[in-house]
């Protein structure tokens, strides 16, 4: 039977995004000499750095006991005034400033910082480091976003409610709104607390993009003012992400430059329409875009949720960038969850796992439908073979999944296709009539599809009853997107070789730009 050619139109907000991994750290390239250039500054800037800092801790952390005595350590429901306030600020000030001086840290300010009247809540981006807790001392020591843990950590726990930070908690379940609506509190007190510094981006990447904004510093409504984090440097050494160096490499690294840029900038408020106001999602979208234009790097719908399931992926011993989805986009436009696309994920690492780079190439499909090559999945593989390199990845698997087979795998093909197996009418599929529909319609004299057919009849019994069949298709979409696209071949077939009234031809059941919108139920990225 010849190949039907096709070209099947694609929804181009499904496309894949500018940067596919936003969450790896290539290493730095060092040469022999550059290697024992730095073992040498290392071993002295190292010591007497830390040797100063350790100082620097012991001589102003009592100074901080006191500005911070009888303060509570599950945060505070009133701002710190008076002269507690006044020696707190001046301390972490100081402290923060010949912190990151001793460090090697060079930093350069552009812009300036509006007070909190004009913006409560400052949105810093790109994170990708710890070291970004530097633009807290640029910027005035505003407020931040911490675990509620923190706050009893030795040392650093009394330089931390000196900020006045808003909690989270792992414990409570609630703490997650509990958060919101303690922004939202601060951030239309008049001015009565510090300013609010957000890192909407909720986890550090690459710099090589901005993912998705999380809508926290957003829902308030009031102004927001865009900080811009950059650092010029030859040698990255201040990245820490999800995949890379670990925070002790990225530490003994910095520590052995002798100077490390650090650029801060900071842009005009962006103060929100009254349409805005209603629609979080859409300020994040418009604040994403200003910085990302400031900054000349593209935007991706990537999201903390995409290194969860990165985590998920290495655990089933894929390559971690496998799990990345832009879980924003996909969960929103194809309304998947993240427990259902995880589900998804293991299904579709017991199919890439024999496979090299954690992509399914058209043996391994085959060999999990438990079939031969024929034109029919040769086209359904097409079909999940969105930029079409010859191997489905798994954001490919999960539309292809969701757009392609479900909307098939309705009740009526379905019944269609068990009345097309039960050949007697019986009620029932024998083996006999299970194989020979299969060895005509994908043109394998010989196939053996004995472990196919032992995989539905779940019963042992040597006949598939309907309940059978459609608990089987439920659970494994691909065969009835199989099955209609071998008709929609027939059809095709028929049609050319002039054996069939196009009047008279069965529905097809192809795939338009319509359906791809329809399946993702119209929203515009």
């Amino acid at each position: 039977m010849p190949q039907r050619i096709f070209a099947l139109p694609r929804q181009e907000s499904l496309f894949l995004p500018a940067v596919i991994n936003p969450f790896v750290q290539e290493e730095v390239q060092l040469t022999t000499a550059d290697k024992i250039r730095l073992a040498l500054v290392g071993s002295i800037l190292v010591p007497m750095r830390v040797l100063c800092l350790t100082v620097l801790l012991v001589l102003s952390w009592p100074l901080a006991a006191i500005a911070t005595l009888c303060s509570p350590t599950k945060g505070t429901s009133q701002p710190i005034k008076g002269w507690r306030r006044y020696l707190g600020h001046a301390v972490v000030s100081c402290v923060g400033r010949a912190f990151f001086f001793f460090m090697g840290f060079r930093v350069t300010v552009k812009g300036k910082r509006v007070s909190s009247k004009e913006a409560p809540i400052l949105a810093v981006a790109p994170h990708s480091s710890f070291f970004d807790g530097i633009v807290c001392v640029v910027a005035g020591l505003p407020s931040t976003v911490s675990r509620s843990e923190n706050l009893a950590t030795p040392v650093f726990g009394r330089f931390l409610r000196c900020l006045q930070p808003v909690l989270v908690s792992r414990l409570d379940p609630d703490s997650r709104k509990n958060t919101i609506l303690e922004i939202n509190r601060r951030a239309k007190s008049c001015g009565e607390w510090p300013q609010v510094l957000i890192f909407p981006e909720g986890t550090c990447t690459n710099r090589s993009c901005l993912i998705t904004f999380k809508q926290g510093a957003f829902i308030p409504g009031v102004p927001v003012q865009p900080v811009l984090l950059r650092y010029p440097n030859s040698r990255d050494t201040v990245t820490w992400t999800w995949q890379g160096y670990k925070a002790r490499e990225v530490l003994l690294l910095t520590l052995s430059q002798l100077y490390t840029n650090v650029e801060v900038e900071f842009l005009p408020p962006h103060v929100p329409t009254e349409q805005e106001k209603q629609d979080p999602p859409l300020f994040a979208h418009r604040v994403r875009d200003t910085m990302a234009m400031a900054l000349g790097v593209p935007v991706t719908d990537h999201t903390y949720e995409d290194c969860r399931l990165m985590i998920s992926a290495g655990e089933l011993t894929l390559p971690m960038e496998a799990g990345l989805v832009e879980f924003t986009k996909i969960s929103r436009k194809l309304n998947l969850k993240l427990d259902n696309i995880k589900k998804e994920l293991e299904g579709f690492a017991a199919i890439a796992n024999e496979s090299k780079g954690g992509r399914i190439g058209i043996e391994e499909f085959a060999k999990f439908l438990k079939l031969p090559i024929s034109p029919a999945l040769n086209e359904l593989f097409t079909l999940f073979d969105r930029n079409g390199d010859g191997t489905i990845d798994f954001r490919e698997y999960v539309i292809g999944l969701t757009v392609l087979c479900r909307p098939a795998n309705t009740v009526s093909t379905i019944q269609m296709l068990f009345k097309l197996f039960d050949v007697d009418d019986d009620g029932r599929i024998s083996q006999e009539e299970f194989t020979s529909l299969l060895r005509s319609s994908l043109g394998v004299p010989d196939l053996d599809v004995t472990k196919l057919f032992q995989d539905i009849d779940a019963d042992g019994s040597g006949k598939i009853t309907y309940t059978e069949f459609e608990d089987f298709a439920l659970k494994h979409p691909e065969y009835g997107k199989l099955f209609t696209t071998y008709l929609e071949l027939q059809r095709h077939h028929a049609l050319r070789s002039g054996d069939m009234d196009p009047a008279a031809a069965p529905p097809t059941n192809t795939v338009s730009p319509e359906a791809e919108d329809s399946a993702s139920d119209k929203k515009e990225d």
